[in-house]
């Protein structure tokens, strides 16, 4: 009743202007033109009602646009009490993008349907060549929109129906009907996914009328046939144009009926997010630096939210994120004298041990994380006078096995003392082990007392990815 007095009144003044007063001489022809002026204003009114009623839904949805959901299935989601029926969804983002779409929600499955105008049952006419009928479908929904749903669902599909008489899709060798696939290309594949063969249902199933074919229109027999089936391969839906020919017998007919775009399911990110992409599916919609997981490292990206996955600039590569989930660098130092041959070099001063990776008791780091490391030394060699050349190498070894050499030699008629340096940059897998060691002497050479010896070693740059992956 609250629509009353908007139709009420105007119809009232219609009424009174449309109806001019009667006089003896008003004859029945001129009631009857005055009777269809009025019926006239009452369409023109009823469809201006219908047209505000419209605005006003429009308004109210726009109101809320913040709220509305981006598929059938986050609405039903958000209310469970929900019954299936006509809703407004915005798949493409809140607030970006295409205008909201209304489309069907199956609040039991919670798919949504995309709705067009060519899902009644619709006559192809008589023509004789391949494609000579042609309709183009259209949606609801824009093209945007639908790749939007299409990219958050884990499933989408389109059913298609051909009743056929005498109206083969294919015959000797020669195509009479296709349809358009989202980018215009055309298919010849009426059920499944396999759009590189010729095929409907009944030959998936192998159960056509006639073996030799694949459809069961393609058996070109004069009696009433049907192909129904339902095409699955999303990333070519939905259908934009239907083409049928070979229709030109007065015996011939073909009707076809397609059903709406559906899409259900979703497609889910069950891991840390490592793309643009990723946080569009969760719901993001606000463009700007993001971090997300690398192959290996933690990477910042620009994520333009305006744009769709596919579409270029969606994801640009910024750099990397120097994250290391704990600190890991020491300095240790030696004062005494060290001599022994392939034994791991203790330490008796520790100037900084965070992480507390490295036993400067026995000199031995172990690799608390995976990822790249650095390690330094640095010392002083002392050798006796001799008639002939000694030396001294140091070597830095990874579970036994030199990784880096260093060292000093001299040949000198008196005692000298020489420098020694070595650096190493080395992939480690969580306990990997690293130590110093003399690797090789000639003579009587020792590493120099009285604190020259230093080793130093930090992690450079963590496998963050196998971290996460790693039990705490």
């Amino acid at each position: 009743m609250a629509h009353l007095p908007v139709i009420f009144i105007p119809v009232c003044f219609l009424l009174l202007v449309a109806w001019p007063s009667f006089t003896a001489a008003t004859t029945l022809e001129e009631l009857q033109l005055q009777l269809n002026q009025l019926s006239k204003n009452y369409k023109i009114l009823e469809e201006k009602v219908a047209k505000l009623e419209i605005a006003l839904h429009v308004a109210k949805e726009s109101a809320g646009k913040s709220s509305i959901s981006r598929t059938c299935r986050d609405t039903r989601l958000a209310d469970p009490s929900l019954s299936s029926g006509m809703y407004w969804i915005d798949p493409d983002g809140q607030g970006v993008g295409d205008d909201p779409i209304y489309v069907f929600c199956n609040m039991t499955t919670g798919s949504t349907a995309v709705p067009h105008d060519s899902e009644s049952p619709t006559d192809v006419g008589h023509c004789a060549d391949p494609g000579c009928y042609s309709k183009a479908v259209k949606y609801v929904a824009s093209s945007r929109q639908m790749l939007a749903l299409a990219h958050l669902s884990a499933q989408c599909y389109q059913s298609i129906k051909y009743d056929c008489n005498y109206a083969p899709l294919k015959l000797n060798d020669v195509t009479y009907a296709w349809w358009n696939d989202k980018n215009g290309n055309p298919q010849y594949f009426w059920a499944g996914n396999n759009n590189r063969v010729h095929i409907c249902q009944c030959g998936i199933d192998g159960n056509c009328v006639d073996p030799a074919t694949k459809c069961n229109c393609d058996a070109a027999a004069p009696i009433q046939l049907s192909d129904e089936g339902v095409v699955t391969k999303k990333d070519v839906l939905p259908i934009t144009k239907l083409n049928f020919g070979r229709t030109q017998l007065e015996t011939s007919s073909g009707v076809h009926t397609l059903g709406p775009f559906e899409c259900t399911g979703q497609v889910a990110v069950n891991r840390m997010p490592s793309s643009c992409e990723d946080l569009w599916k969760t719901g993001h919609t606000l463009s700007g630096l993001y971090s997300l997981m690398g192959v290996s490292m933690v990477e910042s990206v620009y994520c333009d939210f305006s744009k769709l996955p596919h579409e270029s600039g969606f994801q640009k590569w910024v750099g990397f994120v120097d994250i290391k989930s704990s600190p890991t660098f020491f300095y240790v130092r030696r004062k005494g004298r060290f001599d022994k041959l392939n034994t791991p070099i203790p330490f008796d001063h520790v100037m900084l041990n965070a992480g507390g990776a490295m036993n400067w008791a026995t000199g031995i780091f172990t690799a608390p994380r995976t990822g790249k490391y650095f390690f330094s030394a640095s010392g002083m060699a002392a050798y006796p006078k001799a008639s002939s050349r000694l030396y001294l190498d140091i070597n830095i070894y990874k579970n036994g096995h030199s990784i880096a050499i260093g060292g000093s030699d001299s040949y000198s008629s008196h005692w000298t003392v020489e420098s020694f340096t070595l650096q190493a940059i080395s992939d480690l897998q969580k306990g990997d082990r690293i130590w110093l060691a003399i690797g090789g002497k000639a003579g009587s050479g020792y590493i120099y007392e009285n604190g020259f010896f230093h080793f130093t070693g930090f992690l450079l740059e963590e496998a963050v990815s196998v971290s996460l992956r790693a039990p705490n």
